[in-house]
């Protein structure tokens, strides 16, 4: 049964040790379609997912983030636990999509011009089908890590996985069954006040 949203949101944290158990299909076609529901400047829709839910995708994976670039920051014990998800979605983002719909006449603008826009949109929205691909695999009782590709492994990654030289790859989330046993992190005590963070009608 699905949580209430507040309690998806209160479960929401990056796991990083998981267990090797198999996610359901029909969970997983449910996180999926989850990541699509993200909105996109224009509806342009200029992301892209990559599935990698076997063995040997997952294998390719874990060998081009290797431990000499892609685990800057990760013990050889947390690396070991992340390894295990059973499902990594990596996210795509295409700054093309985004030029070519806004250069259509319904749009207002006759041209491509990167520098019409305040912020690269096409990574805002990926970065929103991210989070929906987080809250959509605590909604199904499972966790989720979003992780990097360093530069250093971006051309490996593309090679491996055929991603085409308009799409930038932007983060990649596993998913999986958190380990019980692991030991969790405390946080609590970086958590920033709230009124460093929010400010009301002025800074």
């Amino acid at each position: 049964m699905a949580m209430e949203f507040e309690e998806v949101l209160r479960r929401r944290r990056m796991v990083r040790h998981f267990t090797v158990d198999p996610i359901d299909k029909l969970a997983r076609e449910r996180i999926v379609a989850a990541g699509l529901r993200a909105p996109s400047a224009g509806y342009s829709q200029g992301y892209a997912l990559i599935v990698l839910e076997s063995e040997a995708d997952r294998e390719k994976l874990w060998s081009i983030h290797s431990e000499t670039t892609g685990s800057a920051g990760w013990s050889p014990e947390v690396r070991a636990g992340i390894v295990k998800a059973p499902l990594v979605i990596a996210v795509l983002a295409s700054k093309d999509v985004y030029l070519d719909r806004y250069a259509r006449p319904d749009k207002g603008w006759t041209d491509r011009d990167e520098e019409r826009w305040p912020v690269p949109y096409w990574y805002v929205d990926a970065g929103c089908v991210a989070v929906l691909l987080l809250l959509a695999a605590v909604d199904e009782g499972l966790g989720a890590l979003l992780f990097g590709i360093v530069p250093e492994d971006i051309p490996s990654f593309r090679r491996a996985f055929g991603v085409p030289s308009s799409y930038d790859v932007v983060g990649c989330v596993a998913v999986g069954h958190e380990d019980p046993s692991a030991e969790r992190r405390d946080l609590r005590s970086r958590r920033r006040p709230h009124d460093e963070l929010v400010h009301v009608g002025h800074w």
